[in-house]
């Protein structure tokens, strides 16, 4: 298990946020931060303390990816025509963990990270275990056929707790999702209010 992944909801407590919308979220029960001085009351953010908080939620929501790639991929937003936080928020859900997250093979960006690390997952007939792969519009993602009936694979299809965004298309009787096209901002289902503009500013300074 990596150290991101068993930390995973010191992010929520960290950023007084559940970030990823989860019943098991402790900032459901406790809305302070972790450690013995968490609960001391908190002054105004400065405008670089509010952009570097946007930054923490933004990436610590795909499953904390590391600052040298998310950096990178800011810079490759930042050469693309057009609005540069919505070419950021395009990049990241083009990853291919993101797409397993979002078509519901598994239930958390972490295990979506791991399970595509650990070869589950084939992109157009081909495995790929490589969970910042950038998935390209008309891509087939699938789960492996002895992968389809692990007990964690069926929760998650299972589960309520989430949808299936519009662009992907899910079959989960055959466990196989289609990315139709890169989302903007807006249809992206974040459960907390997600500033990529902030993010921007961040970098630009």
């Amino acid at each position: 298990m990596s150290k991101r992944h068993s930390a995973k909801y010191k992010i929520d407590r960290r950023l007084g946020e559940n970030i990823w919308g989860r019943s098991k979220s402790p900032v459901n029960r406790r809305e302070y931060g972790p450690g013995q001085h968490g609960q001391r009351r908190k002054g105004k953010l400065s405008d670089f303390g509010v952009q570097l908080r946007a930054k923490q939620k933004l990436k610590g929501y795909y499953a904390n990816i590391s600052e040298k790639q998310f950096t990178a991929i800011y810079d490759e937003a930042s050469r693309m025509k057009g609005d540069t936080s919505e070419r950021l928020i395009g990049l990241l859900e083009s990853r291919l963990d993101a797409i397993v997250y979002r078509a519901k093979f598994v239930s958390t960006p972490f295990a979506a990270r791991q399970f595509v690390s650990h070869g589950h997952i084939k992109v157009n007939g081909r495995r790929v275990n490589i969970p910042s792969y950038r998935v390209r519009a008309g891509d087939v993602v699938e789960v492996k056929d002895k992968s389809k009936q692990l007990a964690f694979v069926l929760e998650a299809v299972q589960s309520g707790e989430r949808d299936v965004p519009d662009y992907i298309e899910a079959d989960h009787s055959k466990m196989v999702a289609k990315y139709v096209r890169v989302p903007a901002l807006g249809d992206v289902p974040y459960p907390v209010q997600m500033e990529p503009n902030l993010v921007v500013e961040f970098y630009s300074r």
